[in-house]
């Protein structure tokens, strides 16, 4: 078990600072509400970049019409940026836990049916895309391979609702746990835990552990005995009816799992707490549950930069955007002939032409443009580049131009395996790590204008 020192709890709280910047935009949950609330469910998880692999009129076809009423329903109240955000992540990217598949609810029968939620496995993940589904144990729910199938026993949302309901999602204030120890026998402590999720750690809601074991043995049907709290990768403990834990020993595997979510306090409480986060930068009902009158979410779209200064041959000269191009401002075109054929020929260019070559070779806001891309904020981190450079530059060999074509790449690589026309190690797909070297003309465009590579993710 970690220790919860100083420097761990920080670099814990920075890990999910930056989560909950990127990873899910305030645009996309300004989109997504906008259309749940209009009552489009599927616009909603468009707008979340969740996509749909079942048809209602299939459904009734196949486990007929109650079923797929009650599926309806579910689907009306589902908040798929909520569930985006409570999702599994892996450190250090903070990227959604590549193949799984979570159950969302269960819908009893003579073969009872799942509404589940899949992310793709790490060799095809682009953009963070994550699809719904139905698993009815039958093996043909899908016409795509899945390395996980099967709904995962430690992650199940079914038993979370408020995790993506939205008409629930104000039981997270009582569900969340406050990591304080209700009497262990163990000694379990309060502190931070390493999940051996990719080295993430979070604080271990002990004071929830009972209750949500009763959730648990009620909605399964399983009667009074021990369930197991998986910590640590390879520490297991055995929650008693009355609250107690003793370390578990041999298989384990037969017994109940209290779930992920039932285990460890949501990250966004010590955020909360510490100071790290306002609550106007968590999602709206996550800040409406946990911080109940908190401001309204601060408007997410910074305004373009028209103009930039650079220090100029003792003189403060301008650069901006003129027909979509990053352009000198106070030279004239022929002087700026002059000096690229001078730059052309080894000579030293004007500080206003060296400011625009670092703007495309390395720019202040690559960082952020790359963790936009790794989330799937596309759109934001195009803006990102559109604001910085416009629309019409020509980007330059440099870090920027292979991020956007990686990122186009991998959008291939994600098409083909929503297709089932490939698997890992196929011959020409691209993997997500590491990025490729930059090597020439890409197959995705040739071109390298900023507009053609930005079609190249809108086709």
């Amino acid at each position: 078990m970690l220790t919860p020192t100083a420097n761990g709890n920080d670099s814990r709280l920075h890990f999910w600072r930056r989560v909950r910047e990127y990873a899910v935009p305030p645009t996309m949950i300004e989109t997504a509400t906008a259309r749940r609330l209009a009552g489009d469910w599927s616009g909603a998880c468009a707008a979340a970049n969740v996509e749909v692999d079942f048809r209602l009129g299939d459904v009734a076809h196949a486990h007929g019409r109650e079923l797929a009423d009650r599926l309806r329903a579910d689907l009306r109240c589902l908040a798929p940026d909520l569930l985006r955000w409570h999702l599994p992540r892996s450190a250090p990217d903070g990227l959604l836990r590549p193949g799984l598949t979570m159950p969302l609810a269960r819908y009893p029968g003579e073969r009872p049916v799942f509404l589940v939620v899949r992310t793709p496995p790490a060799w095809a993940e682009y953009g963070q895309r994550i699809a719904l589904a139905l698993w009815d144990g039958s093996g043909g729910d899908g016409r795509y391979p899945h390395p996980h199938p099967h709904p995962s026993r430690r992650f199940r949302y079914d038993l979370h609702r408020h995790l993506w309901d939205a008409g629930r999602s104000g039981e997270l204030a009582e569900r969340a746990g406050t990591g304080t120890s209700a009497g262990t026998s163990t000694g379990t402590s309060t502190g931070l835990v390493d999940t051996g999720v990719g080295g993430t750690t979070l604080r271990s809601a002990v004071d929830r552990w009972a209750a949500e074991a009763a959730l648990l043995r009620r909605a399964d049907a399983h009667p009074d005995g021990p369930v197991v709290v998986r910590l640590e990768r390879r520490r297991r403990l055995l929650l008693g009816p009355d609250g107690g834990t003793t370390e578990a020993t041999g298989d384990t595997s037969a017994l109940p799992l209290l779930p992920d979510a039932a285990t460890w306090a949501p990250p966004d409480v010590d955020l909360l707490r510490t100071g790290a986060i306002a609550p106007d930068r968590l999602h709206p009902l996550v800040a409406a549950a946990l911080a109940p009158g908190h401001p309204s979410r601060a408007d997410p779209h910074d305004p373009p930069r028209s103009q930039r200064l650079v220090d100029c041959r003792g003189a403060r000269h301008r650069i901006g955007l003129v027909d979509g191009v990053l352009t000198p401002l106070d030279h004239d075109p022929a002087e700026l002939r002059r000096e690229e054929l001078l730059t052309a020929l080894s000579g030293t260019p004007l500080p206003c032409l060296r400011a625009i070559d670092l703007a495309h070779l390395r720019p202040n806001a690559l960082d952020g443009v790359r963790e936009r891309l790794d989330h799937g904020d596309t759109a934001g981190a195009l803006a990102v580049i559109e604001d910085l450079l416009g629309r019409e530059a020509v980007l330059r060999d440099g870090p920027l131009r292979d991020e956007l074509r990686a990122a186009a790449e991998r959008r291939i690589a994600y098409g083909l395996y929503r297709a089932g026309l490939t698997g890992p190690g196929a011959a020409g797909v691209p993997f997500r790590r590491p990025r490729p070297p930059h090597s020439g003309p890409s197959r995705v465009s040739r071109s390298s204008r900023l507009a053609d590579l930005c079609r190249a993710f809108y086709p």
